[in-house]
């Protein structure tokens, strides 16, 4: 499995000099946004200076009437505008659903606005890792250097961000609240690199897309060649998983998008989630199994072999706990609950077990010949297998252009699995 990806620190300016670039946009002037973030006039062009050298590119013109940005300014500073908002959102959550630290009698008043890289990245090392000492190898500082960004950022919000563990530290509800936020402000920033970078051709776009094991399918390999073929500089990241792990990630900005069934209703009101095609389930076995070839079986013919059945949580399990392991109790003796489709070939390749998979995860299993499915009528809906996406992301161009992929790729799997099931 591949690593989800994280916002490259290289590539992450100074945020008060984002905050500043924001603000001279706004205001037109270098010596009214001076005033409004506390530098001097000296310092804010300096830190312009630097984050166009950082960019690569101009983000403002000089006019009689003032600073005005350049079409590269305007792409960039929409990434900014969004980064400091979603600060600002996670700042609220924090202060909404934490405890108030009672050591400090003089919190700061507008918290966001002095948020540092150094505290946003102890925060997430802090989440990804079970103490201070792991945390601070990630990052490569030392254990009191992130102490002490810590205390500062508990200290801002005059919030418990931290709380110990029997093996070291982990967030509070607020820590996790505002580190979910930080990731995804942090990823806007990436983005708008890589939309730069793409305007001058040399497109350095990473996409994340994480996969659950009843969705995978060909649908997300051809698109992947497909977009590759197109734009073969991008860099393509595929995590699969269950999908609660993966829904975390997508909601952190650690992914970009989801393949996986449809969750009706939605485990969250900031997901939507596009349908690509409808797939039925089917009860597998190997092929030379005892009943492979025996004609309108019933649910009762099944009861004497042993199951692969799919893991907790996931649509196929639902479907199979209603089909057979609540109407069959004693049929779950001797179950292997798997969720990789590797091993329950596997294990259905080498004994008389049966599972249920869904019809396009065994096609191409059905056409070498290793597997087939029974003859038995189920009852029950369809899968619809759906792309999910945030509801608040700003996709990139590459980003469009895979969607647009895998929803075209969608619609001629679904006229497939028709024609099979016609067949």
């Amino acid at each position: 499995m591949l690593q989800t990806m994280t916002a490259r620190t290289d590539r992450q300016p100074n945020m008060r000099h984002l905050r500043a670039v924001s603000e001279v946009a706004a205001l037109h002037s270098i010596t009214a946004a001076a005033e409004r973030v506390f530098l001097s006039q000296s310092a804010l062009t300096q830190a312009i200076a630097k984050l166009e050298q950082a960019i690569g590119c101009r983000l403002f013109r000089r006019h009689h009437s003032g600073l005005t940005p350049t079409n590269e300014g305007k792409l960039f500073l929409q990434r900014v505008n969004r980064c400091l908002y979603l600060l600002q959102q996670g700042v609220r959550e924090a202060l909404r659903s934490g405890i108030a630290k009672t050591d400090n009698p003089h919190p700061a008043e507008h918290p966001a606005q002095l948020l540092t890289n150094a505290q946003l990245r102890a925060l997430i090392a802090i989440q990804r890792a079970p103490s201070y000492s792991s945390a601070a190898r990630s990052l490569g500082i030392s254990q009191p250097a992130i102490h002490k960004a810590a205390r500062e950022l508990e200290s801002n919000l005059n919030l418990h961000l931290f709380e110990p563990t029997r093996s070291g530290v982990r967030l509070t509800e607020a820590g996790e609240n505002l580190a979910r936020f930080a990731r995804l402000a942090l990823r806007e920033i990436e983005l708008g690199f890589d939309e730069l970078a793409s305007l001058s051709g040399e497109d350095t776009t990473t996409i994340a897309i994480g996969v659950v094991p009843l969705a995978r399918t060909n649908v997300l390999p051809e698109a992947i060649n497909r977009l590759t073929e197109l734009k073969p500089e991008l860099h393509i990241s595929v995590i699969d998983g269950a999908y609660e792990d993966l829904l975390m990630q997508l909601l952190s900005g650690d992914i970009d998008m989801m393949i996986g069934g449809l969750v009706d209703p939605p485990p969250t009101d900031t997901i939507t989630q596009l349908p690509l095609f409808n797939t039925t389930f089917s009860l597998v076995v190997r092929q030379g199994h005892p009943l492979a070839t025996q004609p309108g079986l019933r649910l009762a013919d099944l009861l004497d072999y042993r199951w692969v059945i799919p893991r907790r949580g996931t649509p196929a399990r639902e479907f199979f706990e209603a089909l057979i392991g609540q109407p069959f109790p004693g049929s779950l003796k001797g179950a292997v609950e798997s969720g990789s489709q590797i091993v329950t070939r596997e294990l259905l390749a080498g004994s008389d077990r049966i599972s249920l998979l869904s019809s396009y995860q065994i096609r191409h299993d059905q056409r070498s010949g290793l597997l087939t499915a029974l003859d038995i009528d189920l009852p029950g809906p369809q899968q619809t297998i759906v792309l999910a996406l945030r509801k608040d992301w700003h996709p990139t161009p590459p980003h469009l252009l895979l969607i647009s992929i895998i929803k075209t790729l969608g619609q001629h799997e679904g006229a497939m699995d028709v024609q099979s099931a016609l067949s």
